[in-house]
């Protein structure tokens, strides 16, 4: 099992990796011949989100080699907290000249590692070289047959959200006044987050969102009945939840949210512009039903 590569796009690499640190404490990568998968499956971590991310291999890194038995493939598991202090180094540092970060398989004292060789020239010309490690433990072939994404009905609708930036400082104000947000749109543009309780209700809205077309809208018969685009579909999800989600703006370009009511709320975000994106970073947040059964 053989594993290298050159980090040439450090600064993404760590902004994704900051935004799933807040999510969950450790993660699962997959690195195959074409792509990166950052998976966050447990069901410990903020409110119940899962994260099934792929990244184009060439967005983030060149000179890449990948070698196992499992049709080059490679899974580990690892912290997310001691992978985002191994990017952080790189990602923050002013004080070195032609920096190169490569990212390796290695072993010490028998622990498998994933270790991040820094080196570059120092201002008066010294060559210098950080080593960090980060343990993983590496999966078998029969462990990540097991990792299978949400099972979820066909989305209601989708709807391109507003800058994920702006959504935040929004979000932001509305989580003192309740746990729960319901997050409601149609097939017309329509965008509403809302906190609606016994002391307070309160709306923010928008009306100019686009409703990009489904692969599914695409097929539907002739005979079946065209849905009402002013309908408001709706999923109740937590505040706390979308919050730390919302975490993503710093790498987001573009998002596009898809409602299965009353099941889960599903964010597609795109590194990059949609038709060339450099990966997509998928999160599924399930609903929460509350007293009221919405």
């Amino acid at each position: 099992m053989r594993f290298r590569a050159c980090v040439v796009n450090v600064a993404t690499f760590f902004r994704i990796v900051q935004a799933i640190e807040k999510l969950q404490k450790t993660c699962i990568i997959k690195f195959t011949e074409t792509n990166m998968h950052i998976i966050c499956n447990n069901d410990n971590n903020e409110g119940g989100i899962q994260v099934w991310s792929q990244i184009k291999v060439n967005s983030l890194f060149n000179d890449y080699r990948i070698q196992s038995n499992a049709n080059n493939e490679i899974t580990m598991a690892m912290s997310s907290e001691a992978l985002l202090a191994a990017l952080k180094s790189p990602s923050s540092n002013t004080s070195l000249d032609g920096e190169e970060v490569i990212m390796k398989l290695a072993k010490k004292n028998e622990h498998a590692l994933l270790s991040f060789e820094i080196s570059g020239m120092s201002r008066v010309g010294h060559g210098m070289r950080i080593v960090h490690d980060v343990k993983i433990n590496v999966l078998k072939p029969v462990d990540v047959a097991k990792l299978t994404e949400p099972l979820c009905p066909t989305p209601d609708l989708h709807i391109l959200l507003p800058p994920l930036a702006l959504l935040r400082t929004i979000v932001d104000r509305l989580r003192p006044m309740s746990d729960l947000l319901a997050f409601q749109a149609n097939n017309n543009k329509r965008l509403l987050l809302a906190i609606r309780n016994d002391s307070v209700s309160v709306e923010t809205e928008w009306n100019d969102c686009q409703n990009p077309a489904a692969a599914e809208d695409e097929g539907n018969g002739d005979d079946e009945e065209p849905r009402d685009p002013n309908k408001m579909y709706s999923v109740c999800i937590s505040t706390r939840s979308f919050l730390k989600f919302l975490n993503i703006h710093v790498v987001s370009t573009t998002t596009i949210a898809c409602i299965c009511q009353s099941h889960c709320l599903i964010l597609y975000v795109y590194i990059g512009d949609v038709t060339d994106a450099g990966g997509v970073l998928t999160f599924y947040i399930p609903a929460i039903i509350d007293d009221d059964g919405r």
